[in-house]
């Protein structure tokens, strides 16, 4: 193997097309031959190669020098090396956005590897007789699957290959590839949000609503009640999941009905998105409550165990533990959520106009969650990337209880305080067949704070809701 260079250590180099990674590969060699790791998942994710997944290992062996294939962009990633000889490699980048077009080449022996991530054009010339071009891929082919493919002799994209086209063996099919003006660049893969007509549902759809790589199914399109609610859903074209969808009725879900579909959709139906998450490599975000605690503790982090008191907080608490298992995934957890709809700030608000002094639960704390903050929330953290987990996500604020709020909606509207009743919760549901709720239900917030997400406080939130304009109480 001419000019392989023995004893490299294992490093990356970026390179002008975004994704594009080239690695050196350690080879160990003797008078005997040699030997290299050639993909080693470990040593590479901690050198900076995506964890993406190979479920396929392909190779193309080249009888000769000057065996030319390509340009071909798939709808999947790459590795790609070389098992012996040599190839100048070339990749153009066909993707849409601001990169596309972007050329690099390289010359490739078994000393060297490169990732391609999906809709980067891929070519390769042989430099020696019986070269054997191995790739890992993350998708099994099928013959559905999406190809945009650009003909080697490209004027724009003009690659200097070594042997000139005109001396090198193509096959007639890559002779007859579209110039680089007519190919229509490969679409990135989509974000589906679940449950697109919930509170939190409606908010997502008012900020990604304007974006085509936003997609929106509602409970009647994707109903997670249903026994295999994903056996239609082709998760191929995905590279994000939101679950906005869940069971919520706290209290229905202590009656026989009520328990088997909270189960079903906070439970069954996030154990059959996980498994296509992982399959396909989406990231997954799924919304939990601060019912999966029970409210002992009057701040809660990320880590605390659960301790779910209602079967509603049970099945949430499961959903999460599932959620969880997806490789890439963000459990987001808030609380006390309040959206366009039913709500208790609009209830509130009805029960003032109607002029109604209500008695208020003055013995459990929280913070409001508006939708909006929430929604920007996820946006931010599938734009920043942080770390993969769990993340607390409520409004900031001082701790208030139910009664606090109702008080502040009664006079934000121009109506006494006064008018609100401080009541504690043992009386206000006694003789009611109600779920047992957290009496502390508020989050520690540094974690999504120190990703750069400051949320703001909820007073202010609510008088923006109410009066329009951000006086402070």
């Amino acid at each position: 193997m001419t000019g392989l260079q023995y004893g490299k250590t294992l490093a990356v180099h970026p390179t002008p097309i975004p994704g594009v990674v080239l690695f050196d590969l350690p080879v160990h060699g003797d008078n005997r031959g040699w030997f290299k790791e050639n993909w080693q998942r470990e040593k590479m994710a901690a050198a900076g190669l995506p964890d993406f997944g190979p479920v396929q290992n392909n190779i193309s062996f080249n009888e000769s020098a000057g065996t030319t294939r390509g340009i071909h962009a798939e709808p999947w990633d790459k590795f790609i090396s070389v098992a012996t000889g040599r190839v100048f490699g070339a990749w153009v980048d066909l993707r849409e956005g601001p990169s596309f077009g972007s050329v690099f080449t390289a010359v490739l022996d078994a000393s060297t590897a490169i990732f391609i991530p999906r809709g980067v054009g891929n070519a390769f010339q042989t430099l020696d007789n019986g070269t054997a071009y191995s790739y890992l891929v993350n998708a099994h082919w099928s013959p559905a699957a999406q190809y945009t493919f650009l003909n080697l002799a490209d004027e724009t994209v003009n690659i200097p290959w070594p042997i000139p086209l005109a001396d090198a063996e193509l096959s007639d099919k890559d002779l007859t590839h579209p110039r680089l003006a007519g190919v229509s660049p490969m679409q990135d893969r989509k974000t589906l949000v679940l449950g697109a007509n919930g509170q939190l549902g409606r908010a997502l759809r008012a900020r990604y609503d304007a974006d085509p790589r936003v997609e929106f199914a509602t409970r009647t399109e994707l109903d997670l009640a249903g026994p295999d609610p994903f056996r239609d859903t082709d998760f191929s074209g995905y590279h994000t999941v939101i679950n906005a969808a869940a069971y919520t009725s706290v209290d229905a879900a202590e009656t026989p009905a009520g328990r088997a579909a909270a189960w079903a959709v906070n439970v069954s139906a996030v154990v059959g998105l996980a498994r296509k998450c992982t399959e396909h490599q989406i990231t997954l975000v799924h919304v939990s409550s601060d019912y999966v605690f029970d409210g002992t503790v009057e701040i809660h982090d990320e880590d605390e165990p659960f301790s779910p008191l209602g079967v509603y907080g049970q099945s949430k608490a499961a959903g999460d533990a599932v959620a969880a298992t997806v490789p890439r995934h963000y459990v987001v957890r808030t609380s006390w959520v309040i959206g366009e709809g039913n709500n208790f700030v609009a209830t509130m608000a009805k029960l003032a106009a109607a002029g109604v002094q209500p008695g208020v639960v003055n013995d459990q704390f929280g913070r409001l969650t508006f939708t909006e903050d929430l929604a920007a929330g996820i946006e931010h953290l599938l734009a920043t990337r942080p770390a993969y987990g769990s993340y607390n996500l409520s409004n900031a604020g001082p701790v208030q209880s139910w009664a606090d709020i109702a008080a502040d909606v009664y006079e934000l509207l121009g109506h006494p305080r006064s008018h609100i009743t401080g009541v504690p919760a043992a009386d206000y549901f006694a003789g009611k067949q109600t779920a047992p709720r957290p009496e502390h239900s508020t989050f520690n917030l540094k974690k999504i704070e120190s990703t750069g997400y400051v949320l703001p406080p909820a007073r202010e939130q609510l008088r923006i809701r109410l009066l329009g304009f951000t006086t402070e109480l």
